[in-house]
């Protein structure tokens, strides 16, 4: 797990810059990083959450000459009393606040996090202005290694209990003549978040829709489409197919499933230099993919 963190770490993470925080460590002695024998900074975990929330508060307004002074233990109240207005600026916070929650294991912060972004914003707004960004940090972070697996391990199954939850409260739509959208997740990919928010949306937009989750056979697809009269397949993709697969993905529907009226709805970054085809479009963020399905 993940404990030791640069100044660019710490830069990706919070987004203060190097040389912000080397002023606020120069003049409040803010963090208290150690140094190797070459004066080369490294942060520990307790370090980031500090900055963490922070910039969190700076950003709410806060002067960092009384920020800086705060305890531990002041700088979580002030994070939870925090005020989150609306606009973007307050759903930067929001997803800012979730960040601190990630670092800090804290589910009772992403609990009333989410609880506040709910109540101003509604669910489906919370879901496309604030969790669908935060994710693609987090994805980002994840890659370049500037996080543990854990961290967004613990995040991505709050956000799945929270899914399922609004799911399984959800009446199921009584339509038999309507589109079935059929939510999977190619081979090899197993994030499935994103996929799990459209699967809540469409229920609460009264569309059918069926979750097939995780690596499902492409050769499957066919026999699947069997069962319905109006099918459209929807995925979002993280790491598979790969960019460089993603056209011959695309292609690989076309030859499949030509001359049918069956769609497909491709999302994510990996296809954003694929091009769409007939009866196959092409998002590369989950809001753009939320925008077309509702």
């Amino acid at each position: 797990m993940k404990q030791e963190f640069s100044i660019k770490d710490l830069e990706n993470l919070s987004g203060v810059k190097a040389h912000t925080i080397r002023a606020w460590e120069q003049r409040y002695a803010l963090l208290n990083p150690s140094r190797s024998d070459t004066n080369i900074r490294t942060y520990s975990g307790e370090d980031l959450k500090r900055l963490l929330n922070v910039s969190l508060l700076v950003e709410r307004g806060l002067k960092i000459s009384k920020v800086a002074v705060m305890t531990t233990e002041e700088l979580n109240k002030a994070v939870v009393e925090a005020p989150v207005e609306g606009g973007q600026q307050g759903e930067l916070v929001a997803q800012q606040r979730l960040k601190v929650a990630m670092m800090s294991y804290d589910e009772q912060l992403f609990r009333d996090t989410m609880d506040e972004c709910v109540g101003r914003l509604g669910f489906e707004a919370t879901i496309v202005s604030v969790c669908l960004p935060f994710l693609a940090e987090v994805g980002v972070l994840w890659l370049t290694d500037a996080i543990c697996p854990a961290n967004e391990h613990f995040m991505s199954n709050l956000l799945r209990q929270t899914l399922y939850a609004q799911i399984h409260d959800a009446p199921i739509p009584d339509v038999t003549d309507d589109t079935v959208y059929v939510l999977y997740l190619p081979e090899r990919e197993i994030h499935d978040i994103s996929l799990l928010f459209v699967h809540q949306l469409c229920r609460a937009h009264g569309k059918r829709s069926v979750l097939l989750g995780q690596s499902v056979p492409f050769d499957d697809l066919p026999a699947v489409a069997a069962q319905f009269p109006n099918v459209a397949f929807v995925t979002y993709c993280t790491t598979s197919p790969a960019e460089h697969q993603a056209q011959a993905y695309v292609d690989r529907i076309v030859r499949t499933f030509e001359g049918s009226d069956i769609t497909f709805h491709l999302a994510g970054s990996v296809f954003k230099e694929a091009s769409p085809a007939q009866g196959v479009t092409i998002d590369v963020t989950g809001g753009d993919l939320v925008q077309r399905l509702f």
